[in-house]
């Protein structure tokens, strides 16, 4: 009989759903929209939906042995999700409780951060590592931390906030109402911010002159990497500069057997992990020097079902 895990990932925009067995086979995905439902309850009947549509699928006996759940703001401890801004649905949700009246299987639920560490550690390229770090660079800069073969959640549920540390006391205004947080500049809209930062104090042809800041975007930096335009290499050198230092101050305070970079902002290719690597060594604190490995995510397209289903599997095993 096969074990299935449920892997669900609760974006701002959509929600993929899909069933996963231990190897990392995807039986079955979909997705369906995150903010069309006023009511948490309504949307959570919706994923229900999906999920026994998916199981219908399953041509083989199958026994589904547990459910996993990346969310923004999301807490391991509690099955909550807490004050999450890009959800419509405000103050503190029991998610987990909300799909226990439709499921007696074990529900576990955490930040998609932390679901991107799990899925690289049960599928990917951290198998076998007891101490690592994802960073997933889209829209924000998220991470998880692996210490000793655990998640690193704090006290409380929410350690491993990388992106929340301040760089520049002075700089960016954050999201999270705070000024200078990483996020600001190692992130999808942080390279935005400083593409235009750069064209300002530059008097350089650039391709990407003339392009309006509503329609900018890491990518469109990322390809003009590739054909060595300046401004987009000086903004690629900016960000892996700060990003390079963060990881030189991470590894200084876990030890880590190697650093996961995860999304987007990555497919610059080797222009930016060349120069990450060449300013975390360049910072690096000397006992740790040339000891961490820099390493791309091995998760692939199914990456949000994989890191979220993996929840399930490193939780219970199988």
């Amino acid at each position: 009989m096969i074990k299935l895990a449920v892997g669900i990932d609760i974006g701002g925009t959509n929600t993929a759903i899909g069933l996963v067995d231990r190897s990392g086979k995807v039986f079955y995905q979909t997705s369906i929209p995150s903010q069309t439902r006023e009511n948490v309850e309504d949307y959570v009947f919706d994923l229900y939906g999906e999920i026994e549509k998916a199981k219908k699928t399953i041509d083989a006996e199958f026994e589904l042995i547990g459910i996993g759940i990346g969310a923004p703001n999301a807490n391991y401890y509690t099955g909550t999700i807490e004050e999450a801004p890009n959800l419509r649905w405000k103050g503190i949700i029991h998610f987990t409780k909300l799909f226990e009246k439709y499921y007696d299987v074990p529900i576990f639920i955490t930040n998609d951060a932390n679901a991107a560490a799990i899925g690289e550690m049960v599928y990917g390229g951290a198998k076998g590592m007891k101490n690592f770090v994802v960073i997933t660079l889209g829209t924000g800069l998220g991470s998880g931390i692996v210490v000793n073969g655990k998640l690193l959640y704090g006290h409380d549920g929410f350690a491993g906030e990388l992106g929340h540390i301040i760089v520049d006391a002075n700089g960016r205004k954050c999201n999270c109402g705070r000024n200078g947080c990483l996020e600001t500049y190692v992130s999808a809209t942080g390279v935005v911010r400083t593409v235009f930062e750069t064209l300002a104090y530059s008097n350089e042809p650039s391709e990407l002159r003339g392009i309006p800041f509503t329609e900018m975007t890491s990518k469109r930096v990322a390809e003009a990497t590739k054909e060595n335009d300046p401004i987009a290499l000086e903004t690629i050198k900016k960000t892996a500069r700060m990003l390079g230092e963060a990881i030189a101050d991470i590894t200084a305070i876990t030890s880590p057997e190697a650093v996961f970079l995860f999304g987007g902002l990555t497919k610059s290719g080797r222009v930016l992990f060349d120069q990450v690597q060449y300013y975390k060594e360049k910072n690096m604190l000397s006992i740790f020097s040339n000891k961490t490995k820099l390493l791309s995510s091995q998760l692939g397209d199914d990456s949000a079902i994989l890191g979220s289903s993996g929840l399930v599997w490193s939780e219970i095993g199988g």
